[in-house]
């Protein structure tokens, strides 16, 4: 079985402190996914995560998802590409730490898009990498783009195109939230399953992230996955809770765990 993880930023990061990291829970996060392969050999994992406090601070501020032109356009597409990775090396130190053949695909060095939309990547070294028994370890990053310049993918526009090319079965969030919320004034009550008519129904209750967020937040995150799962129904999906220990463990043992996204 090959699983999509996604840790969220605002789960690895404290998304109101700029550049604050939570190491501890990256920490028991990484030991949850070492203890699941454990428990499975035959699990097949491409782990994600996002940018939090990290990337959207200059991400927001040099607007770099819209397109980079001039000199100050590209002096943010560095500082975002700086603070991205400054993340993602936290997370890849943690997995070798903890003893995981982990390998690390930043999207700046090996995708490319037209208009943001059309996305050139090779993805045969991933597939080396799945078909040797390793982990692939992908982030939301900068990307250089033939029509506006530059731009940024997100962890979930990156999960949209791999499923494109490769076998993924299951996509787990791993959220600060216990799943998708019915209503941003009563958060402790989260759909249990969620379908495009119930998402259509309250898509405008749905929030976005009051902290610094360029892709969007809950709304556009959840957008991504339904029109991930109506190209391919048979993909389960959730957004779960990745504060609460041994939910991601569950999670990736074949546990329902927050709101599961289904087609129907």
């Amino acid at each position: 079985m090959l699983i999509f993880v996604k840790l969220g930023g605002s789960l690895i990061t404290d998304k109101n402190q700029v550049g604050s990291a939570k190491r501890p829970e990256i920490s028991r996060l990484v030991q949850e996914i070492k203890q699941a392969q454990g428990n499975n050999p035959e699990l097949h994992i491409i782990l994600g995560h996002g940018s939090g406090s990290f990337g959207h601070p200059p991400a927001k501020k040099y607007q770099t998802r819209l397109g980079v032109h001039s000199k100050e356009d590209w002096r943010g597409f560095i500082e975002v590409r700086q603070q991205a990775d400054a993340l993602h090396r936290i997370v890849m130190d943690e997995l070798w730490q903890a003893g995981l053949n982990a390998i690390s695909f930043p999207p700046s060095a090996t995708a490319t898009t037209h208009n943001h939309t059309e996305i050139q990547w090779d993805i045969e070294p991933i597939k080396n990498t799945l078909d040797h028994a390793l982990l692939p370890v992908v982030f939301g990053d900068v990307v250089f783009d033939s029509q506006i310049g530059g731009t940024i993918l997100s962890t979930e526009e990156i999960l949209a195109f791999l499923c494109l090319h490769l076998p993924i079965e299951k996509v787990l969030i791993a959220s600060i939230e216990k799943g998708v919320w019915k209503s941003m004034e009563r958060p402790e009550d989260i759909f249990s399953i969620l379908t495009p008519a119930l998402f259509h129904e309250h898509e405008t209750t749905i929030g976005i992230s009051h902290a610094p967020d360029v892709t969007g937040g809950m709304r556009s995150k959840v957008k991504v996955l339904f029109s991930i799962i109506e190209k391919h129904p048979s993909i389960q999906a959730s957004i779960f809770s990745g504060t609460e220990q041994g939910n991601l463990l569950k999670a990736l043992g074949g546990a329902e765990i927050g709101t599961l996204l289904r087609n129907k």
